[in-house]
């Protein structure tokens, strides 16, 4: 359980522009003021970040979300359905808009989510003010899902972490942009695409083909770890680890034996990082269904196995 005391020494960290790793139901945030030039500049340095990949901006509500982005109703009602939940709407921004343009890569859009933890939102509602969180982890690795995977890939690059356990959720947020009367999925992520075209009543378009990045995660080379990866595997094959699925199984590893791809969802980052531990050079994966979040699952993992341009 968190102390009052914990959240006030943030507040006061965040509010001087420096930057604090919190949790969210998806994945642990490196938290920033949005609203500071330096302390979203700090972000970028911290994770070694592409300063052309958009940040998403956290709220504990709402109508603080309404206050920086243009919503249209088809927005204002997945708002309404899904926040606070793992769920982030790209829109355009309000022209009072505070966040900074760093924060948004320059872009006329603005990515804003409410997430559902606990300690999250009490840092939120103390800090009042939009809080810049992509994940807590060095750019292009493996995303953390607990306090010691931020301290392992950030350490002193951050000035708290605040341990709220293990995420629930275990992937990142869903990503929709609403643009010209139309939606978008960005990013696959903990929230199917079926329960937000069920809300919005129609179906969600694939990204718009642009150069710039309107959201986090698009990068080809993304939540990687240092061993190459090969998906869609049977067997394992000489030295490889191997990660199963269901009653695919090679070793003490299984994003879900059961073959629930919600519980293989929030496996999934922790067992990445428990595997590239060991050193291993080299990981199988079985293959995942791509319903429900099975799909944010094998976008995650092609990602991985691209051809990096990280270091």
């Amino acid at each position: 359980m968190f102390s009052a005391s914990e959240i006030s020494r943030a507040v006061k960290i965040l509010r001087a522009g420096g930057l604090v790793a919190f949790p969210t139901e998806t994945v642990y945030g490196l938290g920033g003021d949005a609203t500071n030039d330096a302390a979203v500049a700090r972000i970028y340095a911290a994770k070694g970040r592409p300063q052309f990949n958009p940040l998403i901006s956290h709220v504990a509500e709402t109508h603080q979300a309404l206050a920086q982005g243009e919503f249209s109703k088809q927005a204002e009602k997945l708002a309404a359905a899904f926040w606070p939940g793992p769920l982030t709407i790209v829109v355009p921004r309000r022209r009072d808009c505070t966040v900074s343009l760093l924060a948004s890569a320059g872009l006329d859009t603005i990515a804003l989510r409410v997430p559902n933890h606990p300690l999250a939102l009490a840092l939120l509602k103390s800090v009042d003010r939009p809080i810049a969180a992509p994940s807590a982890n060095a750019s292009g690795r493996i995303s953390p899902t607990t306090a010691d995977h931020v301290l392992q890939s950030l350490g002193d690059k951050v000035d708290m972490v605040l341990d709220g356990g293990p995420c629930s959720v275990g992937v990142e947020s869903t990503v929709v942009q609403f643009r010209d009367g139309k939606a978008y999925l960005l990013r696959p992520g903990g929230l199917a695409r079926e329960m937000i075209e069920c809300v919005i009543d129609e179906k969600l378009l694939a990204p718009p083909g642009e150069q710039s990045l309107h959201s986090p995660g698009l990068l080809a080379s993304h939540y990687a770890p240092r061993a190459k990866l090969r998906l869609n595997a049977k067997t394992p094959e000489g030295d490889e680890a191997f990660i199963g699925f269901g009653d695919t199984a090679f070793g003490p590893y299984s994003l879900s034996q059961k073959g629930d791809v919600t519980e293989a969802a929030a496996n999934l980052f922790r067992i990445l990082h428990d595997v590239d531990a060991t050193g291993v050079t080299q990981i199988a994966v079985a293959h995942i269904p791509d319903k429900g979040l099975g799909e944010a699952i094998n976008d995650r993992l092609r990602r991985a196995a691209a051809p990096r341009d990280i270091t």
